[in-house]
């Protein structure tokens, strides 16, 4: 069974969600349909791109993946469609899929046809490509050349022989504070020294953990998690807040010879 994944700053409130879906079933009946999320803070395609570059691999290959974020982010709106490793992805061209893979080109992508006088046209674009790319899996069928992709540079972590000065790019509905930090560049830059994650005004955290229980309850602790990113946690607690810590905040590791 063909499926289409979808992650939106549409919220859960109002129909626009219900809409796309409803073009997508339109179109193709028995599309299996996966909600990523639908809770991307409105316009924030770093946001967005950090979720779904966490979470497009685990799907199995010919998954079509659609990007609602940050439709209206031009006069005069594009949408595209391309294929990486057997997966394809159908979005704005805003700049949200270069922030995910950073060898992205204009040559391998496709225009969405976009007809702003049609009913809710900016959901029935991204249906109407996403059903052709799951039924036929043909990027010729669903577009035409792309002349300039918009492109987006993600915020890297500054790093020198001594030090990585990390940013906290996404907070859970836990209070989990994830950093753009990956555990290959933190071991890379570590070379088994010792080290001090620091942020705001409180003790450093000198180990890492393997799982919230490794603490005990109340405690703060700092681990790889599944998407292999670093995080700031609180066992059984918010990190967010109990720690004051938001979104586009430095995080500090130090490490000592």
């Amino acid at each position: 069974m063909a499926v289409i994944s979808i992650i939106s700053d549409f919220g859960t409130k109002d129909h626009y969600v219900a809409v796309l879906k409803a073009c997508l079933y339109r179109r193709s009946p028995s599309v299996n349909l996966v909600d990523i999320t639908h809770e991307i803070s409105p316009f924030d395609i770093v946001q967005g791109a950090f979720i779904l570059k966490s979470t497009w691999c685990q799907f199995p290959k010919g998954t079509v993946h659609i990007a609602a974020i940050n439709l209206f982010f031009a006069e005069r709106n594009e949408f595209i469609a391309f294929e990486r490793e057997g997966h394809f992805f159908v979005g704005p061209n805003n700049g949200i899929f270069t922030l995910i893979f950073d060898d992205l080109y204009a040559s391998e992508i496709v225009q969405v046809p976009y007809d702003p006088e049609e009913n809710y046209p900016l959901q029935n674009a991204l249906a109407n490509a996403a059903c052709k790319l799951s039924a036929d899996q043909d990027l010729d069928m669903v577009g035409t050349s792309l002349l300039e992709l918009e492109k987006k540079i993600s915020v890297a972590p500054v790093v020198n022989e001594s030090q990585i000065r990390g940013t906290v790019v996404h907070i859970d509905d836990y209070g989990n504070v994830i950093v753009n930090v990956d555990k290959e560049l933190f071991e890379r830059v570590q070379k088994d020294r010792d080290f001090g994650i620091y942020f705001k005004p409180n003790d450093p955290i000198r180990e890492i953990s393997v799982e919230y229980s490794d603490v005990p309850i109340g405690d703060v602790l700092c681990f790889f998690n599944s998407g292999g990113y670093l995080e700031v946690a609180i066992n059984k607690g918010s990190a967010a807040s109990l720690l004051g810590l938001k979104k586009d905040e430095a995080i500090q590791i130090d490490f000592y010879d």
